[in-house]
């Protein structure tokens, strides 16, 4: 925007793509900041699932920017416009940017519900079709620091064909327009900032296309969408982002929806994504799993992987969690741990050695196994903690590792790549 305030300050480029800054000046004062590369706080209507304000307070290092989502809020648009104030407020939200996006992350979307004047969210009552000025009225009731623009991503499937890609972007190009005209021209939306949304589906040349002209829009950074987890491998979705990348300005914050992965936040970082989405947590404790990954980049690498080996070999925990379809968001993954397992019911470790987060510090994985087992509400209370508390410690050891030229033995410590889990991993994607 013409006003734009937001400042992505960036203090080294590593390998010519993956960048480490801060995102500075966010929100209507421009008193917060956001180091990156980094990820934002995921949330339903502005609360972390499970979690209390009050409990997510005790956590530390928790990102400045909190996201919500019109798929959670268009049900209660008549609520919020008598309540005017906004979802900050409604939501008991305190010192933090309000980022809204369209769709939650950790929630499938039906495909098949846009039009050339619509797309459609899913909330709890069912489907809500909205039009740009339905779009723009729930911004202003929303009352944002920034939002995306509203976009047809209806493309992430692997047999769209050439001409609905290519429709998406036009689409999606078209109502960025029309976002920025309303937007412009509105008092309430003063201070606020848009990001445009980049489509093009699997389609190279369409991506590119969507990028430069995203770009040339007023925006103050860019959501890359239709590249989440289960719609590409790996391979394919680096070749995109860098092909993106390159189109973008390089002083605009880039985030990636609907990628989660430790592997693949690592990959895509190299791609040079700035923002995540942080919802793969909470799809982990929604599986009953604990995260159990390492990520400490000062122990000596082939240390790591005896270590993992110890934790993992003996249970056979890598055939049941490093075996499975790394792309299907349902199933397990190498990075987490199954507490309703028999094997952790007399398990009196921590759910992580060295973990400082209160319910490693207060219990073990065998009253995890207990709660869950018995379906104690506690037990979702618990893994949210550790959940977020970990992941959120990985992006802080993402960026120290970036800033001291170790992204290479973050890789091998996250991914176990001499144990061979990541050729596991890379094996499945080749097959596919």
């Amino acid at each position: 925007m013409a006003g734009s305030r937001m400042k992505l300050e960036l203090s080294r480029v590593v390998q010519g793509r993956g960048r480490l800054g801060v995102l500075k000046e966010l929100g209507k004062t421009g008193q917060c900041s956001l180091e990156v590369p980094g990820c934002l706080l995921h949330t339903h209507l502005g609360t972390v699932p499970h979690l209390t304000q009050e409990t997510l307070r005790t956590l530390s290092n928790l990102p400045s920017v909190t996201q919500v989502t019109l798929s959670n809020i268009a049900e209660h648009q008549e609520v919020l416009e008598e309540f005017k104030d906004g979802v900050t407020k409604f939501a008991g939200l305190h010192d933090t940017v309000l980022y809204c996006s369209l769709h939650d992350p950790a929630t499938p979307c039906p495909t098949g519900y846009t039009t050339n004047k619509t797309v459609s969210v899913w909330g709890s009552g069912g489907r809500i079709e909205l039009t740009v000025a339905k779009f723009m009225a729930l911004q202003k009731t929303v009352q944002p620091d920034w939002y995306q623009s509203m976009a047809d991503g209806e493309t992430w499937l692997n047999n769209t064909s050439r001409k609905r890609v290519r429709k998406s972007v036009d689409r999606t190009l078209a109502h960025l327009d029309e976002c920025l005209l309303v937007h412009q021209q509105s008092q309430e939306l003063e201070g606020v900032e848009v990001f445009g949304v980049v489509e093009g589906g699997d389609i190279l040349e369409e991506r590119v296309r969507s990028s430069r002209e995203t770009a040339k829009r007023p925006v103050a950074g860019f959501c890359l969408d239709g590249l989440q987890t289960g719609s590409m491998d790996q391979a394919l979705r680096t070749q995109l982002i860098t092909a993106v990348t390159k189109e973008l300005p390089e002083d605009k914050p880039r985030l990636l929806q609907g990628v989660g992965r430790p592997d693949e936040v690592l990959a895509c970082v190299e791609a040079g994504v700035d923002l995540f989405e942080s919802f793969f947590p909470f799809q982990v404790t929604e599986r009953g799993c604990a995260l159990s990954f390492s990520f400490d980049i000062s122990l000596d690498p082939e240390l790591a992987v005896l270590e993992l080996d110890e934790e993992r070999g003996t249970s056979g925990e890598t055939q049941q969690n490093g075996d499975l379809n790394p792309d299907d968001q349902s199933l397990m993954t190498s990075f987490e741990i199954n507490l309703k397992d028999q094997r952790y019911k007399d398990d009196f470790r921590p759910l992580v050695e060295g973990c400082v987060c209160y319910c490693c510090q207060n219990h073990q994985r065998a009253y995890l196994h207990h709660l869950l087992v018995t379906n104690e509400l506690l037990a979702g209370v618990l893994l949210m903690i550790h959940n977020t508390a970990h992941y959120h410690a990985f992006f802080s050891a993402l960026r120290e590792a970036l800033a001291n030229d170790k992204l290479d033995v973050l890789k091998t410590r996250v991914l176990g790549e001499s144990g061979g889990r990541q050729k596991d991993l890379t094996d499945t994607d080749k097959s596919e």
